[in-house]
């Protein structure tokens, strides 16, 4: 089995590498005799359609049978209140040299007492959908949540038979199952803005005081994700697709952006059936670095509703949807209006059902990454050929928040912000990503591109041409003598297209790349200084050092 859930009287022993502090207090909550375990997908939809304040639309969900669900199961909206999105700064790790170890596992406990009076919920899922990389879940919380616990075992892959056939076959790894608590009824004195406790070494977190669900899905992401990082695995947040041709080998593209940024628009894009074309998944799977195989982690999406407006064919494929409207069509059924109306970052679970060509393992080697920036300076495509500057520039990835994350009061959403390898759920220092993307590109010879989605210099780049650029570059219409040297920037260049002419011999424009590139380097130097015992590879400061030099 991939991780362990019981132990011989031998192992129940303080110095076991699998226990901690946190761990034993998070786990210990799950035996109570306040929690009732959810034995099944249906019982869990029956729960939730009966929590106080779910709407039972009209509108049927696609597949019950396969996903566990009822016959008859409609889609069910569930609405929260002001907070809407992610809460980054209420996320404390134990393994933090800045944090106090002890004081968290202290406000842990008592936040854990507070809600002893209450019913609980719990269930069991897997992340990882494929023997060589499967991980056991174990998820905790109110009865009054039972709409989060099923969007949780929807999104996830609920441990039912099969699933337990394909774990009993499934690649060891020493280490303890999952174990997720979570109660935003609870409110903690010290964190009144939320508050999450994560011991990542030791698979476990707890989420208090937040509501909204990419708390839950991105909390487990965040421990599958440390898990797998220490077991020869590139953890990515991003999309996978494959294009697989008959008479050369295959090509394998992982993009990778924060939501928003265009990665799950490039990922299912099918160029209208002209190719054969698998998708992994277009939010979580990880990449070995053995062999360059891939795994996705989700069955289904965590999608926006924004992006399907009513009559859409994806809308088919909704399964529980929260923050969105709801309202009677000309039958008088309950039906739901999507493109946040009601607020911004309305969400949805969606099935694997919308994708036809869905596959949770990618046996072909990765073929090329591309860091897909929302930066101004950039050109619609890079290619980069040194090593060292391609991981530089997916560790100062450049991009914009978006309405997906609770930000503070008077943020400007046009800020350039860097979110290294778009993840920001990372569990580990940003070195141990640095030494795991460089190696697809050193070990494994994987191409680096970078795309620019946002504007170049004033001019909006569509989606249309982003699109246009990687069906080229997956069926070879793009060739080496197309690629023009992008100044004297050694292992970099650009692909002309034209409307986004580059003009590197203008100073305004030397001016701006220079800025954007100092912006990168800073970053790097103020990360080196707030974690001064796990600082970034010195290569990736003195390559943008040299760029910014040959630029002055």
């Amino acid at each position: 089995m991939s991780t362990q859930e019981r132990y011989s009287s031998s192992e129940l022993r303080k110095d076991n590498p699998k226990f901690s502090r946190v761990r034993s207090t998070i786990e210990s909550a799950f035996y109570g005799n306040n929690v009732h375990e959810v034995t099944s997908v249906a019982e869990a939809y029956n729960l939730a359609k009966k929590q106080p304040g779910v709407i039972e639309t009209d509108l049927p969900i696609l597949h019950t049978k396969d996903l566990g669900l009822p016959q008859g199961a409609k889609q069910l909206v569930y609405n929260h209140g002001k907070i809407l999105g992610r809460t980054a700064s209420a996320r404390h790790f134990v393994d933090d040299p800045k944090e106090d170890p002890e004081a968290l596992a202290g406000n842990l406990r008592e936040d854990i007492y507070k809600g002893h009076n209450e019913k609980f919920l719990k269930a069991t899922v897997l992340v990882g959908l494929d023997p060589t990389y499967t991980v056991k879940a174990h998820i905790m919380m109110p009865e009054d949540q039972a709409f989060n616990l099923l969007s949780y075992i929807l999104n996830f892959h609920f441990y039912d038979e099969e699933a337990e056939e394909m774990y009993k076959k499934s690649k060891f790894y020493d280490e303890g199952d999952i174990y997720f608590y979570f109660d935003p009824n609870v409110t903690d004195d010290d964190y009144p803005k939320g508050f999450g406790v994560f011991d990542a070494p030791h698979n476990c977190a707890a989420v208090f005081g937040l509501r909204y669900f990419g708390e839950l899905k991105k909390g487990t992401l965040t421990l599958a994700w440390a898990m797998a990082h220490r077991h020869g695995y590139t953890a990515c947040h991003g999309g996978e697709k494959s294009f697989h041709f008959k008479d050369k080998d295959d090509k394998v593209f992982a993009f990778y952006g924060l939501s928003g940024s265009g990665k799950s628009t490039l990922t299912h894009e099918m160029y209208d059936g002209k190719y054969d074309i698998t998708v992994l998944h277009d939010d979580a799977f990880i990449i070995s670095r053995e062999d360059g195989s891939s795994v996705a982690l989700e069955p289904s999406y965590f999608d926006k509703t924004h992006d399907y407006p009513a009559g859409h064919h994806e809308t088919k494929y909704y399964t529980t949807i929260m923050n969105c409207a709801v309202t009677e069509d000309e039958d008088g059924k309950k039906v739901i209006v999507t493109e946040d109306l009601r607020n911004n970052n309305g969400r949805v679970i969606k099935t694997r059902y919308t994708s036809p060509h869905r596959v949770d393992f990618e046996k072909a080697p990765i073929t090329a990454l591309f860091w897909i920036m929302k930066d101004g300076s950039l050109p619609p495509l890079l290619k980069v050929d040194d090593p060292v500057l391609a991981t530089t520039m997916g560790c100062t990835l450049a991009t914009k928040r978006t309405s997906a994350e609770n930000l503070p009061k008077g943020f400007d959403m046009n800020t350039l912000v860097i979110e290294p390898f778009a993840d920001p759920f990372r569990a580990y220092p940003v070195s141990g990503d640095y030494r795991d993307f460089k190696e697809l590109f050193t070990k494994r010879g994987a191409s680096c591109y970078i795309l620019n989605t946002d504007a170049f210099m004033g001019k909006d780049i569509p989606k249309e041409v982003t699109k246009k650029i990687v069906e080229d570059l997956a069926t070879d219409k793009i060739k080496d003598s197309d690629w023009k040297p992008f100044g004297n920037f050694k292992g970099v260049s650009y692909l002309p297209i034209e409307g986004y002419e580059v003009h590197l011999e203008d100073p305004e424009y030397q001016k701006t790349l220079s800025k954007r590139m100092q912006d990168r380097l800073n970053w790097l130097n103020k990360y080196d200084e707030e974690h001064p015992t796990q600082k970034i590879q010195d290569e990736a400061k003195e390559t943008l050092e040299n760029i910014i030099k040959e630029l002055s």
